[in-house]
Parts: structure tokens; sequence; C-alpha cells
């Protein structure tokens, strides 16, 4: 490797401060898997297909740990920042990382959109004069002027917003369970487990409405690879990542399964209806004193702090880019506080197209932007794992050293994830509500096609494979 490579490489990591500890990651993950999916886009799903969305929330979760897994493995085999679309870049080749890193970029200021979004729609449940579009702009300028503080301060940021979110739904889930075993509260009489199944059995619409449902729940899992953007800023990531990844399973299972059950036992499912958060309406339901406001500034920290995500992941994937010839040099400036402020910047200034979205169609955008940023997440997904599948080859036949967090199963999990990630991209090109998001996606790709034939035109070397710089972790 020339002594120039090994300059591009490093210079990723030049400048980060490694200001996440353990605490912070932890939360960063845990609170990445509960956003404004499960809080607001599960009443949709719930009216779409009652109960049965348990059990699709339960099966898109297993394959979640799959990608994680996957994600690990690499993660402790090269831990950079910008990890999947280094990933992309190593095993599939340059057009790959490129197109992968402006693709999760897409996927995030789309995600931003949508919790601007939310939040609008939240903050309306008590001030429902406020233009929707008004609270979403507030709203933007905001985590604007937050995310431009060190990683250190946006990790305790992220650390309280995920406390809030994870000590609420571990408090929802207790009353639940309160009201179903004691029966108090004024949905003790008609609160009971039965309820999953006695309003036209637990596939009320059928079995075919409840797979349809799968777009919306893989939305509400978007965000959990954000541990793998953090591997350059982490303290420890031999020992955070590990863990971080590890605890999935439990996560996935209270938050969103456990969540979920309990509160479809407590308020039947023909109750709930599209654009209001179930857990907002099974408070009301209830009748706690003030407990459905209590839950609505609980979702609203949820999907603040999504957005606030977002902002941090797309100036460090920008960077990445840059680093790597792929965007205007200007974003690999870091601020005097060690963040890619311009990147930030440039990033925040396309989710304000979701405040024009809040203004022109309200009752459509939210439905909009998570169709775009699933396609979007899909394909980062995909990305990470057929790079594990190609590094799993090369780790069988000699040429890469092994991981110190090898997957469960090898390749074979991932290959199971790949299909079932094809299979939701099926069920979203045959629903004609959720199918815009792939011609966005194909324009998309389009101009993604002609940026790269421009950058290999002024610059032929950056579409040459290089040798990555290993380090040694674990």
């Amino acid at each position: 490797m020339t002594s120039a490579q090994v300059d591009t490489e490093k210079s990723s990591e030049e400048g980060y401060e490694r200001g996440l500890g353990s605490r912070q990651v932890q939360m960063i993950a845990i609170g990445g898997a509960i956003g404004v999916g499960l809080f607001l886009g599960a009443g949709a799903n719930i009216a779409k297909a009652g109960p049965s969305l348990i059990l699709m929330y339960a099966l898109a979760g297993a394959i979640v740990f799959f990608i994680m897994r996957a994600l690990g493995e690499l993660l402790l085999y090269r831990p950079v920042s910008g990890s999947f679309a280094e990933y992309s870049r190593e095993f599939l080749g340059p057009f790959f990382g490129y197109f992968t890193g402006w693709t999760y970029w897409l996927m995030w200021v789309v995600t931003g959109m949508a919790e601007l979004t939310a939040a609008a729609i939240y903050v309306n449940y008590w001030f429902p004069a406020v233009p929707q579009w008004v609270t979403a702009l507030v709203f933007l300028v905001v985590l604007f002027g937050v995310n431009l503080i060190s990683v250190k301060l946006f990790g305790e940021l992220e650390f309280w917003f995920s406390m809030v979110k994870v000590t609420a739904l571990i408090g929802m889930i207790v009353i639940g369970l309160g009201v179903l075993t004691f029966g108090f509260s004024s949905a003790g009489d008609t609160a009971a487990v039965s309820n999953l199944w006695q309003f036209d059995g637990f596939f009320p619409k059928g079995i075919g409405s409840s797979l349809m449902t799968l777009q919306g729940v893989m939305f509400a899992y978007l965000a959990v690879e954000l541990v793998g953007v953090t591997a350059g800023e982490s303290e420890d990531p031999e020992k955070t990542l590990p863990k971080a990844i590890n605890t999935l399973p439990w996560r996935i299972a209270l938050f969103y399964v456990g969540a979920l059950t309990v509160i479809l036992c407590v308020v039947k499912w023909t109750e709930f209806a599209p654009g209001v958060s179930p857990f907002v309406a099974a408070f009301a339901k209830i009748g706690i004193p003030a407990g459905a406001g209590i839950v609505n500034f609980v979702v609203l920290t949820a999907a603040l702090s999504s957005c606030n995500s977002g902002m941090y992941s797309t100036g460090r994937m920008l960077r990445t880019l840059a680093d790597n010839g792929e965007a205007p040099k200007g974003f690999s400036k870091l601020s005097s506080t060690k963040t890619p402020a311009f990147g930030i910047t440039v990033s925040v200034l396309f989710m304000g197209i979701g405040v024009v979205l809040n203004y022109i169609v309200p009752e459509k955008a939210f439905g909009y932007v998570t169709s775009v940023a699933t396609a979007a997440g899909i394909w980062t997904w995909l990305m990470i794992l057929i790079s594990h599948v190609i590094y799993r080859r090369a780790v069988v036949a000699g040429r890469l050293p092994a991981s110190a967090f090898p997957a469960p199963g090898g390749a074979v999990c991932s290959w199971i994830a790949i299909v079932f990630l094809l299979f939701v991209t099926g069920l979203i090109a045959y629903d004609a509500d959720s199918r815009v998001c792939l011609y966005v996606m194909a324009g998309w790709a389009a101009a993604l096609g002609v940026g790269w034939a421009v950058l290999k035109a002024r610059n032929p070397q950056v579409a040459e494979r290089r040798e990555p710089e290993l380090e040694k972790v674990g």
C-alpha cells in the first residue's frame, strides 16, 4: 500500500474525539431501536393487521438481530467511522462504497423529515392551532444548534433522551400489566389477554394484510445500525460494540413485542386509528390523570432524539465520502469542537424539505418520507449482509483475519436476512401507496450513477480498489 493510500485510510479517523463511553454507546443503541416508527407508526399498522402485528415485530426483530451480528463481526474486524460504506467499498468495490455512503445519508435526511413531522403531530396534541410546518421548523433549528456541540455532549444528550424513552416504556408495560392483573382504571373491565384473538381472531384482516405491515415495521427498526457509525468515536469499541449488539434481542422483546402485547391486551385493537400514537390512546383509555399528555411528551422526546441522531450520522457519513474523494472536500473539515459542522449544516438544509412537505401535504408527509427512508435503509442493510458474506468467504479461505466477534451460524443467517429484505422490497413494490419510494430510489440511483461518472472522469483513482489498513482489535 502506498503512503498516500495509508493517509487516506487514516484521515477518516483523524481528528475525531473518542468521546463516547460505554454508557452512552449502550443508550444510543437502545434509543436507536425506539423511535417514531414504534410510537406513531404502530397506530396505522395495528389498524391494518390487528394483534398479528406483534408477530410481525418479532419476525422482523429476529432479522434485524442477524443484520446487527453481521455488522458486529465486521466492526470487530475493522472498526471505522462510516462503517457500512467502508465495508461496501472494501468487499464490493469503490462504487458500492460511494453508493452506500450517499444512500445512508439520504436515509437519515429523510428519517429526520419523518421525525420532524411526527414531532409536529405530537405538539398538535397540545396546540392544535399551531400549523405543523411551524413546529417542524422550530425543532429543526433547535436541534441543528445542539448538533454543533462536541460529540461528548451529543452522547450525553442522547443518553438522557434514551433514558426518558426507556423509562417511559417500562412504566407503560408495568401499568398495563397492573390493569390486566388487578383490573383498576376505566380500562380494567375490558382489559384481557383474550383481546388478542377475541375480535375476528389473531389475523383479523388475513395473513396477507399482516405481511403488508412489514415495510412499516422495518422502518421502526431503522437506526439500530447507528452503533456502527459510533465505532470511530467509541472509547473502547472492542468491548462496547459487542455488548450493545448482544443486548438487542431483549430490547426488541421488551420494548417492541412486550409493549405492543400489553397495550393490545389492555385496549382492543379495533379502537386504534392511523395517525394517533397507540401509547397515547391506551393511556387516555386507562384514564390516568395527565397520562396521555405525559406519554405524548415521551414520544415527542423520542422523535427529537432520532432526528438528533440523524444529524449526527449524516455529518459523519459525508466526511467519510469526502475523505474518499466521493464528496466535496469541504465536508472533511472538522470544526473547533471536533464535529463535521459543514456536513451537518448541509444535511439540515435538506431536512428542511420535510418542513415544506408539512406545509404542502401535512396529512401525507409522514407516509411519504417513511417509505423512502425504509427503501434506503433496506439498501444499507443489504450491503452490510452481502459484505459480511464476502468477508466470511475470505476468512474461510485464509485471506483475511477472523473477527473477535463472529456471527453465530456464519453466513447462513446473513443469507436468510438477505432473502427476507428482498421479500419486503417486493411487498413495497406491490403496495400502491409505498411504491412511490421505489421510483424515488430509481431516480436517486440514476443521479448517483451520473455523479460517479463525473467523479471518475475528474479523478480516475476514485474507482481504484485499495487495501484497507487493518487495525488490531480484541
